[in-house]
């Protein structure tokens, strides 16, 4: 499983920050979302409002069609969270599909995907994963697949100390012992500092009754 530090991420996501599909690689990393639900996002699914998506569909590949399905699962089927940070991405992507569109004219497609072609068209599944590998060679950083950036956001959540319960409903895991199992044995620097606190945490106690514990 290949994950970029917080350092590398950002250092990526500062490099391509103008790519029109900015929205899409800040989903993937940040909120886990996979190439097929990113694929199949359409702004009815999205309320920013409320700072919140819902995944209710994906796009995929199926003998040599892409077709609209049902998520992975159901527990993929999900509501997503967003943050202040991410609706603001959010809402500039909207507005920059918005400019797409009135420079596109009769030409623009209106299929009300968030992620879409240059004239509106849904985009194809492998699309996402051709323009995300070629902006990882130009960027310098070390290669991983786009599906890593899924990876990498629930290691960045546990580094964040986000319950293990959350990070498996962002993910839309069916089970937590999947999401343990995956992601958390990736993170030996977050046990280590959990041993810690669980130790510092009877050492106050000792030295709070008066009794430091130790040689």
């Amino acid at each position: 499983m290949a994950v970029w530090t917080e350092q590398q991420l950002a250092a990526f996501l500062a490099g391509v920050a103008q790519d029109r599909l900015y929205a899409a690689w800040w989903l993937a990393a940040l909120r886990g979302l996979r190439r097929g639900e990113l694929a199949g996002l359409r702004w009815t699914d999205v309320d920013l409002q409320a700072a919140e998506l819902t995944i209710t569909q994906q796009r995929v590949h199926a003998d040599g069609q892409v077709v609209v399905g049902l998520p992975k699962s159901t527990a993929s089927c999900r509501v997503v969270a967003l943050d202040a940070e991410t609706v603001r991405v959010l809402t500039r992507h909207r507005e920059r599909q918005e400019e797409l569109s009135a420079a596109a004219g009769i030409r623009w497609q209106d299929s009300g995907y968030v992620f879409t072609t240059a004239d509106g068209a849904p985009l194809r599944p492998d699309y996402l994963t051709g323009r995300f590998r070629r902006l990882v060679a130009a960027s310098g950083q070390p290669p991983v697949r786009l599906h890593d950036l899924r990876h990498g956001a629930a290691t960045l959540a546990l580094a964040a100390r986000i319950d293990l319960k959350v990070v498996q409903a962002m993910l839309g895991h069916a089970s937590i012992v999947l999401t343990a199992d995956a992601y958390v044995s990736v993170l030996p620097e977050v046990a280590r500092q959990a041993a810690g606190e669980t130790a510092r945490m009877v050492l106050n106690a000792a030295s709070a009754l008066g009794r430091p514990l130790g040689g």
